[in-house]
């Protein structure tokens, strides 16, 4: 990771309180925040849509990457794991780029939408319940705008859905995901195997 990533000392600080923890799996690594950091200079990103945001990892990695300018509208229900998010968020001075909205995404989402929001972002990122993957791909390829990148975590899980035996709702979903997106004839994409596999798409 020494000549790969240049992760900052507050990004490492909260990938190490986060690893005690049950959940520390839903975890992005460096390498994918490293690449999303990136993602955001190069896009120019001002808005960007976060669902699932646990820690802040991610949100923290494209907060720092945002001009100052930006905002980062950031969907979870887990008053818990984001407590930990503002925390950072704060210390790193980026809180003020960061609209964190504490309610079931697609109810964000739909809301969004109604409020005329459509073609409003530049980027989004995907990493929360997997059986609402194709709900969300539906609402983000809607709020993001021409040109705008996706992205989607966990679409390899594991190589389990490479594995016909599992037929659990969370796997099926991903599967289901990964068949609409290369067929969706509105994004150009590819699936980079970083972490547990992200697909990256731009709308077209």
């Amino acid at each position: 990771m020494r000549h790969g990533v240049r992760e900052p000392e507050i990004l490492a600080r909260l990938r190490e309180e986060t690893a005690p923890l049950q959940s520390a799996g839903m975890q992005i690594c460096p390498e994918q925040g490293a690449l999303m950091s990136l993602l955001v200079k190069l896009v120019g990103a001002q808005r960007i849509l976060e669902v699932g945001t646990f820690t802040g990892y991610s949100s923290l990695a494209m907060a720092l990457a945002m001009p100052s300018g930006g905002r980062l509208t950031c969907c979870d229900v887990s008053e818990e794991w984001t407590a930990i998010a503002r925390r950072y968020w704060d210390e790193a001075g980026v809180a003020d780029r960061v609209d964190l909205r504490l309610a079931p995404a697609l109810e964000t989402l739909d809301a969004l939408l109604a409020e005329g929001q459509a073609g409003a972002f530049d980027m989004s990122f995907v990493d929360a319940d997997k059986e609402n993957y194709l709900a969300y791909h539906d609402r983000c390829v809607q709020l993001v705008r021409p040109g705008g990148v996706l992205l989607y975590d966990n679409v390899l899980w594991g190589g389990k859905v490479a594995d016909d035996s599992d037929q659990r709702e969370s796997t099926s979903s991903i599967r289901a995901l990964n068949e609409t997106v290369a067929g969706d004839e509105r994004i150009d994409l590819v699936m980079i195997p970083i972490g547990d596999g992200l697909t990256l798409a731009r709308k077209r």
